[in-house]
């Protein structure tokens, strides 16, 4: 045992040095810890928040249901209108809302290149809100003015709320994720993508430049990123745009001098030269005053 300890003793004092590296091994494993709890901890009250957030849509509608029963009669009607259009339409501007914001993502390539997550249907959060968003549309009437039943209306209440929340959870983790899910050589594919695409929608580059850069872009997405055709229309769009050319001033058309009152034409044959003015009446000098 004493010779252990001295041995042990020996080899710190030749090698108290390494103290130091380990030391900053030991605090780095700390402190990657401690903010891998804490994004485990955002990440848990995130989720809470949304689903008190989905809590308080029920609730709401659960509030309509009954508001609108003691309105109207204890049977419900399914073929009759007992919700007021207001709220029928106030439901349609959020519906709308959400869904140009996923647009906003879906048609625009650069932030799908930002937030690939965003159009990625494998991805668990996102399939969730396509999910949201295919029964919301389902449960979405025809206008403001179509006769709706109180539980038509509690049902696409409802899906709208969970559409809304659906969205609000697959932003913020695609906006986490960004390109993390990619291979370093892949990211790498998106990095040029994004700085092609910069010169494809560039309107003084030349058309030809354009053209060469939007073709390697969809070459750099290939099999990263799938486009709608909606965003490759949009895209074709922008980057065949006219070159808005500099106004030029119109050329004013030349005018013709007219030959002076009792002046006669000249003979093609003479020489050029300042033409005289002929004598008036009462001048002498070639009709230069006295």
């Amino acid at each position: 045992m004493d010779e252990f300890i001295q041995g042990f003793w020996n080899f710190a004092g030749n090698y108290w040095w390494l103290i130091f590296p380990i030391m900053g091994m030991a605090g780095g494993a700390a402190k990657a810890w401690e903010q891998g709890s804490k994004r485990r901890h955002e990440r848990r009250l995130e989720t809470l928040r949304m689903k008190a957030q989905l809590k308080t849509a029920e609730i709401e509608a659960r509030a309509l249901t009954q508001q609108a029963k003691r309105r109207g009669p204890s049977v419900v009607d399914t073929t009759a209108s007992v919700v007021p259009n207001d709220l029928v339409a106030r439901l349609f501007a959020e519906h709308d809302e959400i869904t140009a914001r996923w647009l906003d993502y879906e048609l625009d390539v650069a932030k799908l290149i930002a937030f690939p997550a965003m159009s990625d249907g494998r991805q668990p959060l996102t399939a969730a809100f396509l999910r949201a968003k295919k029964t919301a549309d389902a449960l979405r009437p025809a206008s403001a003015e179509a006769k709706v039943s109180e539980q038509q209306i509690t049902e696409y209440l409802q899906a709208v709320g969970d559409y809304a929340v659906a969205f609000e959870i697959a932003e913020k983790d695609a906006r986490r994720l960004r390109d993390s899910t990619f291979t370093a050589p892949e990211r790498k594919r998106l990095e040029r993508a994004q700085q092609l695409l910069k010169v494809a929608v560039d309107e003084s580059a030349t058309q030809a430049e354009r053209n060469v850069a939007y073709k390697r872009v969809r070459e750099e997405l290939d099999g990263l990123i799938l486009l709608s055709d909606d965003a490759v229309t949009v895209l074709e769009k922008q980057v065949a745009k006219e070159i808005s050319a500099p106004e030029t001033a119109t050329p004013e058309p030349e005018r013709m001098p007219l030959p002076l009152r009792d002046e006669k034409p000249r003979d093609a044959s003479t020489s050029a030269g300042p033409a005289r003015i002929p004598p008036l009446p009462g001048d002498d000098d070639g009709g230069m005053p006295r």
